[in-house]
């Protein structure tokens, strides 16, 4: 028997990463294509080097566990990989003293949107983190 997934709740899923999809791909290509556009727009106050290379680098670290969240067989990988880039940029902005709720969340709210919207369109995930105990628990 497969697991039946309701529409409406695939099409949140797949909304809900698909925004977040858009938005890595746009700041990791923003890096890679125009890295004077991404230095020029960066707060100097983060502590990075405002280089070229480092924009690279950023770059290719989001990138490649972007289009592994994008293929179904390596989305939970690439949700993995990105929590942890998310994790990083936190990090930076809570060691900076950069607001809380616009700032230092911001990643926080993101990574939330990536494993809400895998979690609604994957029924691996749904059933290694269920929302609620089973019949015999």
């Amino acid at each position: 028997m497969t697991d039946m997934i309701p529409t409406g709740q695939v099409i949140a899923g797949r909304v809900l990463s698909g925004l977040v999809i858009l938005f890595l791909l746009f700041d990791a290509g923003l890096k890679l294509v125009s890295p004077e556009t991404a230095i020029k727009y960066s707060p100097p106050n983060l502590g990075w080097p405002l280089e070229v290379g480092t924009m690279y680098l950023l770059a290719i670290l989001l990138l490649v566990p972007t289009l592994l969240y994008i293929w179904p067989r390596t989305a939970i990988l690439g949700a993995i990989l990105i929590t942890a880039y998310l994790g990083g940029a936190i990090a930076t902005q809570v060691r900076v003293g950069n607001p809380l709720f616009s700032h230092s969340l911001f990643g926080v709210y993101l990574g939330l949107m990536l494993w809400g919207g895998l979690w609604l369109r994957d029924p691996r995930l749904r059933a290694l983190i269920p929302l609620r105990a089973g019949a015999g628990a």
